[in-house]
């Protein structure tokens, strides 16, 4: 009876502490396609917050009510939903995390302005994804870039490059724009005599060849990260949109994009094999 008492006792204490080999992925739906994340053990109270949030389908039926091509696309907006104002009690304590960055793909935490919010606490509720600069971008002198460009264009030897570029403008492609600007980088400097390479020293090494917003580093907490679905970011970011009232921004999409989310138990090696996610050592 007593052995029958010390196992029980020693299989609670397991239960209670958790299994370490598995975690706890967030599938989030939307009409443009899934997006899977996974959440950080190293900021286990906004971990522990999504999941809480996700599980009881608080975030079901919301939308992505702020979206920025080149930036972010936010979402979690439940006070719009249930018509209760967050309350900021609710706020959840910053957990900066040297190494998680706002390289395409982070989940963060959206709050409030640091006027009323000088502990940079993070909203109970919204979160923002990152889209960010594209690393081809960012090193480059991307507005330097811009300004040659338009003085090479208004030379007539250039004028099937300028059709090219009025096509573009006329079709509202930005991305095809900025990607035919880089195109002919090469140009610019050799008719310049001019070098338009950016300092990128600045940049953590994560942020090479992925790109993201790393003005906002320190600033906001990163949570975690999509790893699976990047493309549907790229897709929600695109969307036709018009102006915010509360922000002035040209950011709210004229149709919305609900979504829908659902929590995913898994063994971590086999989130690693699947995903290609690799846990901190500390964690093995």
């Amino acid at each position: 009876m007593k052995k029958l008492i010390l196992s029980l006792f020693i299989v609670g204490i397991i239960a209670a502490c958790g299994d370490k080999n598995k975690d706890y992925l967030v599938k989030i739906k939307t009409e443009y396609g899934d997006m899977t994340v996974v959440l950080y053990d190293e900021t286990p109270l906004h971990k522990k917050n999504f999941l809480e949030l996700v599980r009881a389908k608080s975030y079901d039926s919301t939308n992505f009510h702020r979206v920025m091509k080149d930036f972010m696309i936010q979402g979690g907006n439940v006070a719009e939903k249930t018509g209760i104002p967050e309350s900021l009690e609710a706020r959840i304590p910053a957990e900066f995390v040297e190494g998680y960055y706002h390289t395409k793909g982070a989940l963060a935490a959206a709050r409030q302005p640091d006027h009323v919010n000088p502990e940079k606490e993070s909203s109970a509720t919204q979160f923002y994804i990152v889209d960010g600069t594209p690393w081809e971008m960012m090193s480059i002198d991307i507005g330097q870039l811009n300004r040659r460009m338009g003085e090479l264009l208004q030379d007539t030897a250039y004028s099937d490059l300028l059709k090219q570029f009025q096509d573009l403008a006329r079709k509202r492609d930005t991305k095809g724009m900025n990607d035919l600007a880089i195109a002919n980088k090469a140009l610019v400097e050799e008719k310049y005599g001019i070098d338009l390479n950016a300092d990128i020293s600045q940049y953590a090494t994560e942020y090479q060849g992925v790109g993201g917003s790393p003005f906002l580093d320190g600033e906001y907490t990163v949570f975690g990260r999509v790893i699976e679905g990047i493309d549907v970011i790229d897709k929600i970011a695109a969307v036709e949109t018009k102006r915010n009232d509360v922000t002035g921004e040209n950011s709210s999409p004229i149709k919305p994009i609900f979504v829908t989310m659902e929590v995913i138990e898994m063994n971590k090696k086999k989130i690693t094999e699947t995903y290609g996610y690799e846990y901190p050592e500390s964690e093995e």
